[in-house]
């Protein structure tokens, strides 16, 4: 594959993206104090559901992910041949590497390390919350931190694409199992059915509506111009619906969370260490390649940074929206974004030691 231009596949980052924790943090504490003042409002909302499908929760979720899925272009996926490398690593960190990591420190650190802080119980719905993440890729920010470090924007998208086909086919069979080493038991039905709601159905929608703005176009970069100013418009109901998504669920988690306010570090700890720990795998695979920084610094920040809406949407459906697992990828919201910003500041001061 030839050197890309860096048309950028998505905006400049915004000001809600930028202080997305700050954000976060301000909706937990009103869905706590809301969930304190009028927990009769969170029932009414709780039993707007079917077959473990809440519907309140499912507008939202779409809400979030369908923006998403119109950036995904599968003609990008014949570029794979070109440029292997940087695409073996991604996959590898993604699929092979990474949601087994995290169910293994799931379960160190609450079998084990935080065994007198929780129930045992309550501890097994927090490890499926850290699975549900962990096997989960990013698809959206990814876009976000590639633009900060000058990454190839058009070899992102093939990674991004790359993963999201494989989702479809390997988020249910890698999270069944993981669960099951772990003694949980999974519904494949509701599973499967989450996958199909919250990836296949917002991805053909989103691929769809590419092919629809770029049908309306005589050239490619007339094409990409309609899908950046299509997704300019509709980035707000992603954010909205993120935002919304946190208040609601921990309106639910009031109070759990109020008389155990420890709960999110305990939940964070796992969630740092294999945060930080999955992107120096990454960069290391990069760099003992010798990958251009402009692939390099983009593929240990895939690796990174996670997939939360579907997490958060598959943890509901499994577990319900009270449950331990759905709190843990909330958690994992939180601590992405200041997490994923310091490891774009620490890749751009080492971009010296990469071939440019």
């Amino acid at each position: 594959m030839t050197e890309t231009v860096d048309a950028p596949i998505q905006g400049e980052i915004s000001f809600f993206e930028k202080y997305l924790t700050l954000w976060v943090g301000l909706c937990i504490v009103a869905g706590l104090a809301l969930g304190k003042l009028m927990p009769g409002l969170f029932s009414v909302l709780a039993s707007y559901e079917y077959a473990s499908v809440n519907f309140i929760v499912a507008i939202l979720i779409w809400a979030m992910v369908y923006p998403m899925m119109v950036n995904v272009d599968f003609s990008s996926l014949r570029h794979i041949a070109a440029k292997p490398r940087g695409l073996i690593i991604t996959i590898a960190v993604n699929w092979l590497i990474k949601p087994f990591t995290m169910a293994a420190l799931g379960v160190l650190f609450f079998q084990y390390v935080f065994a007198g802080l929780i129930d045992p119980k309550d501890a097994q719905s927090y490890i499926a919350g850290l699975i549900l993440l962990g096997a989960a890729p990013c698809t959206a920010m990814v876009f976000v931190w590639s633009q900060l470090t000058r990454g190839d924007a058009t070899y992102t998208l093939v990674q991004v694409t790359a993963n999201d086909a494989i989702m479809v086919f390997a988020y249910a069979p890698i999270v069944a199992m993981l669960l099951g080493l772990t003694d949980i038991t999974v519904p494949w039905q509701t599973l499967v059915l989450s996958v199909v709601l919250y990836v296949l159905i917002p991805l053909a929608a989103g691929v769809a509506t590419r092919r629809h703005l770029a049908g309306h176009a005589c050239k490619s970069a007339e094409a990409e111009a309609a899908v950046n100013r299509f997704n300019e418009r509709v980035k707000p109901f992603s954010i909205i619906g993120l935002l919304a998504m946190v208040t609601l669920l921990f309106g639910f988690q009031g109070p759990v969370i109020l008389e155990k306010p420890f709960l999110i570090l305990l939940i964070a700890i796992p969630l740092l260490i294999q945060s930080y720990g999955i992107f120096f795998i990454a960069y290391a695979m990069a760099w003992a390649w010798k990958l251009p920084f402009r692939i390099a610094a983009p593929c240990a920040l895939i690796g990174t940074s996670n997939f939360f809406e579907l997490a958060v949407a598959v943890a509901i459906s499994l577990f319900g929206l009270q449950s331990g697992a759905a709190l843990a990828t909330v958690v994992g919201v939180l601590v992405e974004v200041p997490v994923m910003l310091s490891l774009v500041a620490f890749a751009n001061r080492t971009r010296g030691h990469f071939p440019q």
